[in-house]
């Protein structure tokens, strides 16, 4: 397990050489910054790509515009680090869906070089690199609403867990399951494409095995809950 995560500050990030075999370098990111990685983020523009900015632009609220900026900001100057290339010159694409062979899939670099993988909830932002297919989550404990309405699109033996829980200790748990579940589903590409069932993770402070991952809890700070799925070479 991870015991300590790299934090992206305001400085161009010193990355070293990428891990090698199913190792992974996971980052951190206080979304709040006005300048990340070197790069402040009114100047977003000059870093991010056309479809980066674009999305950027139809966000709604000035906080979830700004919070997308920071952290694709983020993302490249990590990128950039671990590539040796200018963060501008880091070319995104996606893979095809390993559901429907759409160009959906998981995010990647144009010509490949580096596995990644991004996730920002609340202000928080994490980041993971790898040789191989990785997956990270960073989930924000829901409020009661939210967890009654996502509860029953968890696998059964995970609902089974999660009912008998106090309405104070549910919330928790179900953003430990959440963590785990989108980590696991952002590594292999499908996404919630066939639902919220599988892989079954568990609730327990452990996740359960799931077969051809690695599958950790990473640390995250008071409401909050991530983890990490890698391949298991």
């Amino acid at each position: 397990m991870i015991k300590s995560l790299s934090q992206l500050g305001r400085a161009a990030p010193r990355t070293g050489p990428l891990p090698v075999g199913p190792a992974v370098s996971v980052w951190a990111l206080d979304t709040t910054l006005d300048i990340v990685g070197g790069y402040r983020v009114p100047d977003a523009a000059a870093v991010l790509d056309a479809a980066e900015v674009e999305r950027a632009a139809k966000l709604l609220r000035e906080a979830d515009r700004h919070r997308y900026l920071t952290s694709h900001l983020g993302l490249r100057a990590l990128l950039g680090g671990y590539l040796g290339r200018d963060p501008q010159a880091v070319e995104l694409t996606r893979e095809d869906c390993p559901c429907c062979g759409g160009p959906h899939g998981r995010p990647a670099v144009v010509g490949g070089g580096v596995h990644f993988s991004l996730s920002h909830s609340g202000d928080l932002a994490y980041f993971a690199f790898a040789r191989v297919p990785v997956g990270v989550d960073v989930e924000a404990v829901p409020g009661p609403a939210a967890t009654d309405d996502v509860l029953t699109s968890l696998h059964a033996e995970e609902i089974a867990e999660l009912r008998p829980l106090s309405d104070a200790d549910r919330p928790s748990a179900l953003a430990r399951v959440w963590s785990r579940k989108e980590a696991c589903l952002k590594a292999t590409g499908v996404g919630i494409a066939l639902g919220l069932a599988e892989p079954y993770v568990g609730s327990a402070p452990e996740p359960a095995p799931v077969p051809g991952w690695i599958l950790t809890d990473l640390p995250s700070p008071g409401g909050y809950a991530a983890a990490l799925a890698v391949r298991d070479a």
